[in-house]
């Protein structure tokens, strides 16, 4: 690093060590884990928890492969306890973190809800992603296809389809009931829920960890793991790291 760069540096952002495939990536691309008070390792979604942190590919298949392997002990030279269901438990909070991302897009008025408003919207060509509930029919699913078909013509691929959610889901994160189909609308409001849903897709996708830089584009996801919840928050018995 040349010039006086070095006193604006943001560390948060400086290139970490995948301890499952010893490639170096972008903090984007992993995922960082710590030891909690008791020694068990707890996923640090936001980056945020203070100790030493064990990085490791944002994929399920990676998080496996670092519980199998016993990469986080070694990675910290201590012995940790790791839940066999870690992989699971991450995409638990991912999908929570989504969920209130999304939440939090409707208050900001980005979330259209109900068949034909979502169609009427996907037809104007001014959504960034659909969202279908998992339970939702294949007629509703071909009949919004071909409303973005009309709206966005041969762009029409480059459209979000989400349906990792259930109902269940988008009825609370949305807050009314019976949500089987939505719209997210382009703007600020929808950015958040964007992003960390192409880390969710990322983490779920059924492909082994690799080395190289991920673009984060998706088309569709299908249902990924629902795994347990984590008791009460990400990082319990934490200190806040400012």
């Amino acid at each position: 690093m040349s010039g006086g760069r070095e006193a604006t540096v943001d560390l948060r952002r400086e290139e970490r060590l995948c301890a499952v495939t010893r490639e170096v990536k972008d903090p984007d691309e992993l995922i960082r884990f710590v030891a909690g008070p008791d020694g068990t390792m707890v996923p640090d979604l936001r980056r945020r928890l203070p100790g030493r942190g064990v990085w490791v590919t944002g994929t399920a298949a990676a998080v496996r492969q670092a519980v199998k392997r016993r990469a986080f002990g070694r990675s910290l030279k201590r012995d940790v306890v790791t839940s066999p269901a870690l992989a699971d438990e991450v995409a638990a909070l991912m999908r929570r973190d989504a969920l209130q991302a999304l939440a939090l897009a409707n208050k900001a008025g980005a979330v259209v809800t109900g068949f034909g408003k979502v169609e009427e919207a996907a037809e104007k060509g001014t959504v960034v992603a659909l969202l279908h509930a998992s339970e939702a029919a294949p007629d509703g699913r071909r009949k919004l296809a071909q409303a973005l078909r009309r709206g966005f013509q041969e762009t029409a691929a480059a459209v979000a389809v989400v349906d990792v959610f259930a109902e269940g889901d988008l009825d609370l994160a949305l807050g009314r009931a019976h949500v089987i189909h939505a719209a997210l609308i382009a703007g600020p409001g929808s950015d958040g829920f964007m992003a960390r849903w192409r880390k969710l897709a990322r983490y779920v996708a059924d492909d082994e960890p690799r080395a190289g830089p991920s673009d984060g584009t998706m088309d569709e996801l299908g249902t990924g793991p629902r795994g347990p919840v984590m008791d009460g928050r990400e990082g319990a018995g934490f200190e806040r790291n400012e």
